[in-house]
């Protein structure tokens, strides 16, 4: 396995990974996949995933296994929760591996660069959100001593999502 940090040559390859694990992750719940269709195009093109990358609070990671890119991370420092009260805050926005290499801890390997970045940064705490019924999710950041802190909604189109945001202490 490689890990690499992505620059705006890869998006290309985070947009099409995107596009995928969601699917893969969140697709089945989508009773009109219209909806589904719409959110891939809205979040997932390559110009924004582009355009993301270059912001400066933005750092997206690539592993590749076999030189296949399999799955990629996405840290977003300075960014406040409305759970959390100290004052530099940074966020673990994504980490998405495709089905057929969760078995591979590329899922790990990622959440270890990640986490390493968050604590160069002088973060206090990093924190995530994650789908409620995702168990074997919160059940990876659990072991990886992550801890509940609150609940939120989201809606894609006709469906309503439930989340809980979840931190971990970086000093």
């Amino acid at each position: 396995m490689r890990i690499t940090e992505a620059t705006t040559t890869d998006a290309t390859y985070i947009a099409l990974l995107a596009r995928i694990t969601f699917t893969e992750t969140f697709g089945h719940f989508f009773t009109d996949k219209t909806d589904l269709y719409q959110y891939l195009d809205q979040t997932f093109g390559v110009q924004k995933i582009r355009n993301s990358i270059e912001k400066p609070n933005n750092i997206f990671w690539l592993a590749y296994i076999d030189e296949l890119p399999v799955g990629y991370a996405k840290l977003k420092l300075n960014s406040p929760s409305k759970f959390i009260a100290a004052e530099n805050v940074c966020q673990l926005q994504k980490i998405y591996v495709l089905k057929d290499f969760l078995s591979k801890k590329v899922g790990h390997s990622l959440q270890n660069e990640l986490l390493s970045r968050a604590a160069m940064s002088n973060s206090e705490k990093i924190w995530l959100s994650v789908l409620k019924t995702n168990v074997r999710a919160i059940k990876f950041y659990e072991k990886n001593d992550f801890e509940t802190i609150g609940d939120h909604d989201f809606q894609i189109g006709k469906e309503h999502f439930e989340f809980q945001a979840m931190t971990k202490n970086l000093i």
